[in-house]
């Protein structure tokens, strides 16, 4: 199984995953569909499939040209909102490509549909990978938009922190700099963060991607995986785990606000790109 990590946008990642024997590819949260048809006619494989993690746009736009470039093409997710939707799926269902097995996981908490892939293929000595689109990321979690603190907990310590600890993490954006930053003011005695921002500083000064991580490595400095750990409870004045995620989300939230200030057209624009505002109506 061979993984192609496709930068777009600002920040966002694309990834095609490929079945080397059968050359059948799949791609996950297609936005730029010019750039994902390049990759795929320079790799020389078959793009059967889109794996979509949520409806945002800048992690589905790129659905319906896709679907129009390559009719056929089957374009799957969980949520109804999902651009050019072929199937919906369930949790727990499993898909097969060639000898790659994917199984879907609904992990909601940045959007209620939220579906997160966990890939591994047969007779293979590679470690598995999950796709965690916007539900995980490096050092990380998404923004808590539509769902309760209780149920993002359970997606993040339950669903996803239990698949085993050699599993690669792709996640959606390259938000790891600031996701480490806000890591060490939770918990500014832990090594593991310390080492890991040194490590993402020369990754950036280099301009190369932080993906993938692994998730024995998020569990020792991701604090969103850390709920249960006593820095991290004593950071937020809470006990309950969904507490402490509530607020840890809440101070993340502030921390970014602090470090990356958004312009009011900034703001309009993402509350309507995460479907917090409608679209004017048509007169």
């Amino acid at each position: 199984m061979k993984v192609k990590v496709i930068p777009v946008l600002e920040d966002n990642y694309m990834y095609l995953v490929i079945e080397e024997r059968t050359r059948e590819a799949v791609a996950v949260d297609v936005a730029v569909p010019k750039r994902l048809l390049e990759i795929v006619g320079r790799e020389g494989v078959s793009l059967t499939t889109v794996l979509t993690t949520h409806h945002h746009w800048d992690h589905a736009r790129g659905n319906a040209e896709l679907a129009r470039l390559r009719p056929g093409l089957a374009v799957l997710g969980a949520d109804e909102r999902i651009c050019a939707l072929t199937r919906r799926l369930v949790h727990g269902e499993e898909l097969r490509f060639g000898a790659i097995h994917a199984r879907c996981l609904l992990t909601p908490g940045h959007t209620s549909g939220h579906m997160s892939y966990f890939l591994w293929e047969e007779e293979c000595p590679d470690p598995p990978a999950v796709f965690s689109g916007d539900a995980l990321s490096v050092a990380g979690c998404g923004l808590r938009l539509e769902s309760t603190a209780q149920q993002m907990y359970e997606s993040l310590t339950q669903i996803l922190g239990t698949l085993p600890p050699e599993t690669k993490v792709f996640c959606g954006h390259e938000h790891t700099l600031g996701n480490l930053e806000f890591a060490q003011k939770v918990e500014p005695g832990n090594d593991h963060v310390r080492a890991k921002l040194s490590w993402a500083k020369k990754r950036d000064e280099d301009d190369m991607p932080t993906v993938p991580s692994t998730l024995s490595e998020e569990l020792l400095y991701n604090p969103f995986l850390r709920v249960a750990e006593e820095p991290v409870r004593k950071f937020t004045g809470k006990a309950a785990p969904a507490e402490v995620l509530e607020a840890l989300c809440k101070e993340r939230a502030s921390f970014q606000r602090a470090a990356e200030p958004l312009q009011p057209q900034a703001r309009a624009l993402l509350a309507l790109q995460w479907g917090l505002l409608g679209t004017p109506q048509q007169k």
